[in-house]
């Protein structure tokens, strides 16, 4: 039974730690970032309403396109079963709008928390914000 369980954590952990591809010079390339610490998770979720099956980055054709992530973050409080105080982890979905990618030019989304209220900006090679949230909502 150990050398089953050994077996299957040996197979299973690398897979966790693919890298990630090679960014197609045709394609705008999006990374993922979370500035603080008591933000959880920023997947990628969705590219114009498509679902997508790798969440670690966006890589988009130029011109325009909606991006949503899921986000995770810490609250304080918060009602619910910790009204006497803790944490509670508010899973929320975070759309942005951009019309300009373009073609080889890297970009970030970085999400984070203000209190109860999730934002995130999607920012140029420049370090410009060329986006912001343009809706989201949450499930906690």
């Amino acid at each position: 039974m150990r050398r089953l369980l050994l077996l299957l954590l040996i197979t299973v952990i690398p897979g966790c730690q693919t890298p990630l591809p090679a960014a197609n010079p045709q394609m705008a390339w999006v990374d993922l970032s979370l500035p603080f610490p008591n933000d959880r998770v920023l997947l990628a979720e969705r590219l114009d309403k498509q679902r997508l099956d790798e969440g670690r980055f966006f890589q988009v054709s130029p011109g325009s396109h909606e991006l949503v992530v899921r986000f995770d973050y810490e609250t304080n409080g918060g009602g619910g079963m910790s009204m006497l105080g803790g944490t509670t982890v508010r899973q929320c979905y975070l759309t942005l709008d951009y019309a300009h990618f373009q073609a080889g030019q890297r970009y970030v989304l970085e999400a984070r928390s203000m209190a109860l209220t999730p934002e995130a900006r999607l920012y140029n090679a420049a370090r410009e914000i060329v986006a912001e949230v343009s809706e989201f909502y949450c499930l906690m």
